[in-house]
């Protein structure tokens, strides 16, 4: 049986935008295709902890990394030292602080750009450093990963919903037409990955509120979504349940069949 996974981190994406506005992914839950959770996010809601304590299960106060500043590989187990140490094959089309927690730091943006390396931890690695580099660039970088490479797990980390939230505010078209800009480039993408027998969560490292900001603990910035597309193409629906930000880790190498380091303590998510 396939045992893969991609997972797409949306940046700020909140979950009352996502639910109103992502109308594929609302489909899928729907019809029982899909599942939503509910993520009430860790703290701070900033990104770059944000990042670390879902890829390793870790809060912030345990894994060190407290704040956007901190620059440092990450020096707790993680998804894709974990799998890459199973055997699996890593990849990811995502921001250049990803390069940095889990490849190499400080990021060089000639040396760090593109990397095929069968000794990192993200084995095909794809970043970029500008906060308005186009999704729809990065998504098609993501599916070029899967189709060249066929990695195990693959990060897809697109900056748009946080881009537009922090540019014009939460409130507003621009950041509620991301939403669904986002799900329409993703949908075509979902129905291939999950044909290639991949289980997809997209979800949200924080949110953003009415002024563009993050960091604090209104739901505004804390409450992201948790979707869940299954290759069986089995849901549950909208489960009105609430999941923790620190079970992405140990669920994702549930999946994959990796077993999971004793620093990740809360339990994945089971699925039929």
């Amino acid at each position: 049986m396939i045992k893969k996974a991609i997972l797409v981190l949306s940046d700020a994406l909140r979950y009352d935008v996502a639910k109103a506005n992502m109308g594929y992914l609302g489909h899928m839950v729907e019809y029982k295709k899909a599942s939503l959770y509910k993520i009430v996010g860790e703290l701070p809601s900033m990104s770059r902890p944000m990042y670390e304590a879902i890829h390793t299960g870790v809060p912030s106060s345990e894994n060190g990394v407290v704040a956007n500043s901190i620059v440092r590989l990450s020096n707790q187990p993680n998804i894709f030292r974990s799998a890459r140490e199973a055997g699996k094959v890593t990849a990811a089309a995502a921001y250049y602080w990803y390069s940095e927690l889990y490849n190499r730091a400080p990021y060089d943006p000639i040396d760090d750009r593109e990397v095929n390396d069968k000794k990192l931890n993200i084995q095909h690695g794809r970043f970029y450093t500008q906060d308005e580099y186009p999704d729809t660039e990065l998504f098609n970088t993501a599916a070029y990963l899967v189709r060249k490479y066929s990695p195990d797990y693959l990060l897809l980390h697109p900056m748009g919903m946080d881009y537009h939230g922090e540019t014009y505010g939460s409130d507003t078209k621009e950041y509620r037409n991301h939403a669904i800009y986002q799900d329409a480039k993703l949908a075509p993408l979902l129905v291939e990955w999950r044909e290639r027998g991949y289980t997809i969560f997209v979800t949200g490292d924080h949110g953003i509120n009415a002024d563009g900001g993050h960091g604090g603990t209104t739901p505004e910035q804390r409450e992201v979504p948790f979707f869940v597309i299954q290759p069986n193409g089995m849901g549950r629906g909208e489960t009105g349940e609430f999941i923790s930000h620190l079970q992405i880790a140990p669920t994702v190498l549930s999946v994959l069949g990796v077993p999971i380091p004793k620093t990740m303590i809360h339990k994945p998510l089971i699925f039929q």
